[in-house]
């Protein structure tokens, strides 16, 4: 036989199904589906607000009771691992999460309540307070100091300072970046095998003043070979290359 139900009214189904267990002191994971679903449909008879949003996911949630109600009346029904399938397993998930969600919001409402009551007290500081500054004995300060002494707080703080200086950055160099020219390195090169007629390879890469100079260097030979202003030789493997203007 059902129980009379008269509530207020509830935030959901879930909220309704949570209570409805708690009343019957009964196990969600056991839930008589009979006896719920009894007590569930006589508080929709009875409730008195006819919303229609409302009233749809409550109609929904009975819907969803009677037919997990029939399904237990039925066979059970055994899956592919070969396991009997319980028609309440997707409605107790449910209501697991509902009620883990509800426990939250119940927690945030509490520590927001708390926080309510919590009062501030703005700086109330006089301005002569926070303007006075302690007077500085400067005969107590100066008081057995000598130029010995002096001197030793001097060297001191140079120590410190040197101490900050990295003994291994702080000998590198400025980097900058160079402005290297193809077409000024043609030029160069050209002009320098007009003026020194044969010359060797190593001679020229040796004026250049850097890595970046070198490449470019040896590029600018390259195109000059091609274009047939210069021609090389190497007697034997490993020799020096000549040069030479034609």
């Amino acid at each position: 036989m059902g129980i009379p139900v008269k509530l207020p009214v509830f935030e959901g189904p879930l909220d309704l199904l949570l209570h409805l267990i708690d009343k019957n002191k009964v196990n969600i994971y056991d839930i008589p589906i009979v006896e719920i679903t009894e007590q569930y449909l006589e508080y929709i008879n009875q409730m008195e607000r006819e919303d229609l949003n409302v009233m749809s996911e409550f109609m929904v949630m009975a819907a969803t009771l009677i037919d997990i109600k029939c399904r237990m009346l039925l066979p059970k029904e055994v899956n592919e691992e070969g396991e009997e399938e319980d028609p309440r397993a997707e409605l107790v998930q449910q209501l697991l999460e509902y009620k883990m969600y509800k426990y939250m919001s119940n927690e945030l409402r509490d520590r927001m309540n708390q926080a309510a009551r919590t009062f501030y007290k703005k700086e109330s500081i006089p301005e002569e307070v926070l303007a006075f500054k302690q007077p500085v004995d400067t005969d107590g300060l100066l008081d057995g100091l000598t130029l010995d002494r002096l001197h030793e707080i001097y060297k001191s703080i140079l120590r410190r300072q040197e101490d900050k200086i990295d003994p291994i950055r702080s000998k590198f160099g400025k980097i900058e970046k160079e402005d290297i020219s193809l077409p000024e390195k043609l030029e160069y090169v050209q002009n320098y095998a007009r003026e020194h007629k044969k010359f060797s390879f190593r001679s020229l890469l040796e004026k250049q003043p850097g890595k970046s100079q070198i490449i470019v260097t040896f590029l600018a030979i390259l195109e000059l070979m091609k274009a047939g202003v210069i021609r090389i030789c190497q007697e034997h493997i490993f020799d020096d290359i000549q040069i030479e203007s034609v």
